[in-house]
């Protein structure tokens, strides 16, 4: 295994337990719980879920895989704050969910260790001549961190 490859196992290994660990909360919060706000004030846990799906769906085309599956989720988990717009039932949102990333990771398994250091889709030929680090790769991590981040948030439901 070369370092490129690597690299990339231990990127996809991190996004594939952060996804599952995510998954398993999801799975084992019920519709009531995701119904809640994580604190006073705060989104519900089940606009959290649902904009994790669509920013994981909007890295379909951003990782040059395809078009994201459901464009219509954009506007009420990204364009609009909770509580602003009528969100999709839970279970549809569960169901997003499980597409988003079944059809992510079967891009994600076949694509080619060399390819993750290619550029994605939001960054210029010319941008990414002068900055390489911003690949594919970089993207993946970057959005892993904010898979974490949400997830802590998620977790605080499962007391309520």
């Amino acid at each position: 295994m070369n370092d490129k490859q690597l690299f990339v196992k231990m990127a996809l290994d991190t996004w594939n337990e952060r996804i599952n660990a995510t998954s398993k909360l999801v799975d084992e919060l019920s519709d009531e719980q995701l119904m809640n706000e994580v604190a006073s004030g705060r989104n519900r846990g089940i606009y959290l879920v649902g904009h994790l799906a669509v920013v994981h769906d909007m890295m379909l085309p951003l990782l040059h895989f395809q078009e994201m599956l459901h464009p219509e989720m954009k506007p009420p988990f990204i364009d609009a704050a909770d509580k602003t717009v009528e969100l999709p039932p839970v279970q549809q949102v569960r169901q997003y969910w499980k597409a988003v990333h079944d059809t992510l990771m079967g891009h994600m398994t076949a694509l080619p260790a060399e390819e993750w250091f290619t550029r994605h889709a939001s960054i210029s030929e010319e941008d990414f001549a002068k900055e390489p680090h911003r690949n594919r790769l970089n993207l993946l991590m970057n959005r892993t961190n904010h898979l974490s981040y949400h997830r802590g948030q998620l977790a605080l439901l499962a007391g309520m």
